[in-house]
């Protein structure tokens, strides 16, 4: 499993008139704790977007459990519980930093599309090579 944890401090341009960060904003949250699970593992969306990849969003769900409210520091967990194909899905957990109050949970699913013709394609080799270390290493194989 690829897991990765980052922090977001709650700006007042995310909040809404309630106080509370607006619901739309936790796409923008998983989308940084996806960009940066995936440099963390020394293959970015840039190197995907260099090789001639794409990785659209096709599908994204979110479960709201308590408000997050202005200057909260946020942690967002990601995981990939399975190595991709053509599509990547992704879970998130967004927990306040301090009290570890649980925020929200999710997950994105998206699929590998090559730049030049914008068709659905097979995760490029290189990346399913990097990404199955980290399964492999879970299970003990090396």
């Amino acid at each position: 499993m690829l897991r990765n944890t980052c922090e977001i401090r709650v700006r007042y341009a995310n909040t809404d008139q309630m106080g509370f960060v607006w619901h739309g904003n936790y796409l923008e949250y998983f989308e940084v704790a996806r960009t940066e699970m995936l440099r963390d593992t020394g293959f970015s969306y840039k190197d995907l977007e260099d090789g001639g990849y794409y990785l659209p969003l096709i599908e994204s769900h979110t479960i709201y459990k308590t408000p997050a409210k202005y200057d909260e520091v946020l942690e967002i967990d990601s995981e990939m519980k399975e190595i991709p194909a053509s599509r990547m899905k992704i879970d998130y957990v967004v927990r306040e930093k301090e009290t570890k109050r649980l925020i929200a949970t999710g997950y994105t699913l998206h699929c590998f599309m090559q730049t030049g013709s914008y068709k659905v394609t097979r995760a490029p080799e290189i990346f399913v090579k990097l990404i199955k270390k980290y399964f492999d290493n879970e299970t003990g194989k090396d």
